[in-house]
């Protein structure tokens, strides 16, 4: 289960390399005591998220929360929806698959080497499955 899934507001598409945070709750500091992100990594995985985004007619936030769900270790999201439209929103992340390219362009983007003993784990299929299709 993914808490906070699109990583405190900062995976909503207001976050922009080059640009000031707009008025709201993410320009007075609303993702404070989430865990803390690199900028450059942000930014790279926005602009994948954006550029997938464009590529579906979807919103980052509707391809972000999809691309956590095709994860074979994700059962559910708990969104922190604000309002009935936030959450009707987020809602337009189902019924609709990525292509294997775009997991894989979101897989690129977000990918870290992950902390011994977990690095030398990532070729063996059994403990680190592939996304899934949706059914």
């Amino acid at each position: 289960m993914v808490w906070s899934p699109l990583g405190w507001g900062r995976l909503t598409g207001k976050i922009r390399r080059g640009q000031a945070p707009k008025a709201g709750r993410i320009a007075s500091g609303g993702a404070v005591g989430g865990p803390e992100v690199d900028d450059a990594y942000l930014y790279t995985v926005v602009d994948a998220l954006d550029t997938v985004a464009a590529e579906t007619g979807k919103t980052v936030p509707q391809v972000a929360l999809n691309w956590l769900l095709q994860r074979p270790t994700v059962c559910n999201v708990v969104v922190g929806a604000r309002n009935e439209e936030q959450l009707r929103a987020n809602l337009g992340a189902v019924g609709w698959s990525l292509t294997a390219a775009q997991v894989s362009k979101l897989d690129a983007a977000s990918a870290k080497t992950p902390p011994y003993p977990y690095w030398h784990q990532m070729d063996f299929d059994e403990r680190n499955p592939k996304p899934v299709k949706w059914k």
